[in-house]
Parts: C-alpha cells; structure tokens; sequence
C-alpha cells in the first residue's frame, strides 16, 4: 500500500469518528417552564399520642426541568395564608416521592408553631432545589440555585400536648417531654454545674432527683458535669437518666478561633427548636459542629446543610445566625438541616 493510500484511509477514519461522537454526544436541554414537583397524597393530619411510633407518608413527583437532574427536596409548612415567609421544613432529603415522618417527630415540630389540643389550618407545599453545578456563581449553581415548588395544599392538623417534667432550680424555666406519654422524657436542657435541679411532674406533683446514678422520687439534685446544652432523658417508670453534652458550635477561618475549639456556641430556643447566635465574623469559612469535634458535622449551603458538607463562605461583619436541625439523625451526604445567615 503506497504512502497516499494510507493517508487517504486514515482521513476516513477520522472523518468517521468525528461523525461518530456528534451522534453518540448527549445534550442537556432545560424546558423553557420546567415541571414543578406536586405533591400528590398527604395522610390525616389528626396526631395521637397513642400512634406515636406510627410512620406518615407524604407522597410526591420528582420536578421535571427537562433532563436527569437531582435535587433537594423540603416538605414545608406554614399557617393558612402566610404565603411560606416563615416557613417550617418537616422534613428534606434527596428522595422525594415519599417524604416520611412518625407522629411523634411531625407532633414535635407542629408544636413549635401551633397550639396543642387544637384544629389549626395550615398550608403544604414541596420545594425542590436544583444545583447542577458548583463554583461558578451562575444560574443554577449552588451559589444561585434554581428552585421550584409545589402547589399549596391547604389541610388541617391537630397536634397533642405532652406530659412533661420541670426543671427546679436549674435557673431558667425549663422542660423535658414525653412525645409518647409512655414515661419516657427527654429534651435539650442548658445546665449550670453549679446549680444541682430537681424534676417535677406538674400532673401528680411528684417530684424526682437523684440517687447515685438513678432517678428517685424526693431524690437529690442532678449535677451536670459542665456548663452548657444537654440531651436529657429521664425514664420515670424504669427510674434512669442520662445527660449526654449537646453543643452546637460555629467554626471556621471566619471565627474568632479558626478551626480550633473550642467553637463559638450557639444558644437553643426551644419555642422554635432553633440555635442562634449573634457574632463578628472575618472574611473566610464557616461550619456547623457538635461537641467541638468533626463526628457531626453541616456544612453546604444555607438552604440545604449535609453532614460533611463543603465550608460556607462569609465576608467580615456581625452576623445573626439562625440555624435549624431537621435531621439530628443524618449521616454523611445526607440533609441535616438549613440556616439564615443575616449581616447585621
């Protein structure tokens, strides 16, 4: 074969390569009016302490903008009318076609916002966020996320109040609950090392401490080890307690101590099972971590936190930032939350 003919068959070659990746190239087209995610079923709304441990499924479609996407999806709440500008995320994850939440959970937060014992109206909706990219501040980037929500599906709910237990001589007004009523207590409590509390049950009047390492009845005042937020349970009928630190802390380059602990604390406001905190910040990186150490940890964006997600951006000022938890529970990659950053 002579020197031409090789060069020939080698041009048809490229030639028909070149044809062969045109057709074989796959095309990422967004619909002009993207479809948004509907939400399609919602359970009775009525909670019973009695169904606590029962699971609700509210059932969903994916949005559409056109092509393969994933996204975030939030099933939020909000009072009749209000239009969502203080709404309440139930709950939020990556698979939206069943969004499932227990009684119990769903009658904790409700509580947050509506009166127990009551019929309130409320609106729903599914909001689902898109990112499809990621650095480049452009549309659709997690910078500038497209988002799209549901049509609002007007329902009513009924929530249950919740035996408690106060806390006497903690220094603030304070309470654990029980979601079951079954004996069984517990919440996120700010202790003083120095002010040993008992708890009363306003019900019966009985009143609980310590012994030892157990509960008692007209036992001892509790002590905790340090100051700060605890997760507190107390089992009244199996007479047991424990009180595990739970600190939620800013950390970062933006921070006054950078990535060293110990972190900037945050304060929880259990009317709107919230954590806030007020701060001058530098320009740099910020996190959300619990107990000084990197095991739990939110970072992403504001509307969507994931654990182990990448750092928040901030530039220098004083901040309030509000951040709420939706999912204590998450692991890595998965939503555990969402927050307001606001410069002051």
């Amino acid at each position: 074969m002579n020197k031409n003919s090789i060069i020939y068959l080698t041009l048809i070659g490229l030639i028909g390569l070149l044809f062969s990746c045109e057709k074989d190239e796959t095309k990422v087209v967004m619909l002009t009016n993207p479809i948004a995610p509907t939400i399609q079923t919602v359970p009775d709304l009525t909670l019973k302490r009695a169904k606590g441990m029962d699971t609700l499924v509210f059932v969903g479609t994916a949005v559409d903008p056109g092509f393969q996407a994933s996204a975030t999806y939030f099933l939020e709440i909000c009072p009749k009318g209000n239009n969502f500008k203080d709404a309440t995320v139930l709950t939020s994850g990556i698979k939206n076609t069943q969004m499932k939440i227990t009684v119990s959970d769903l009658n904790g937060i409700l509580l947050k916002k509506f009166p127990a014992d009551q019929v309130s109206a409320v609106d729903l909706r599914m909001r689902a966020v898109l990112s499809v990219d990621a650095g480049t501040g452009a549309l659709g980037t997690s910078a500038n996320p497209l988002e799209y929500s549901s049509e609002i599906k007007t329902v009513n709910v009924t929530t249950y109040g919740l035996p408690r237990l106060d806390l006497v001589g903690s220094g603030i007004n304070q309470k654990i609950e029980s979601a079951l009523g079954n004996g069984k207590y517990t919440g996120l409590v700010k202790l003083d090392k120095t002010k040993p509390f008992t708890l009363k049950d306003p019900d019966t009047n009985v009143v609980y401490g310590a012994n030892g390492a157990a509960l008692a009845v007209n036992g001892t005042g509790i002590i905790s080890s340090d100051n700060g937020w605890y997760k507190f349970v107390a089992d009244t009928k199996a007479l047991t307690y424990s009180l595990d630190a739970y600190m939620i802390g800013l950390v970062g380059s933006a921070t006054p101590n950078g990535w060293d602990s110990p972190d900037q604390k945050m304060d929880y406001d259990a009317a709107t099972g919230t954590w806030k905190i007020t701060i001058n910040l530098v320009d740099g990186d910020i996190k959300f971590r619990l107990n000084d150490g990197w095991a739990w940890n939110l970072g992403g964006t504001a509307n969507s936190l994931t654990v182990d997600g990448s750092n928040l951006t901030v530039t220098a000022g004083n901040y309030t930032i509000v951040l709420t938890i939706t999912n204590p529970n998450s692991v890595k990659g998965e939503v555990g939350g969402n927050c307001k950053i606001t410069k002051n």
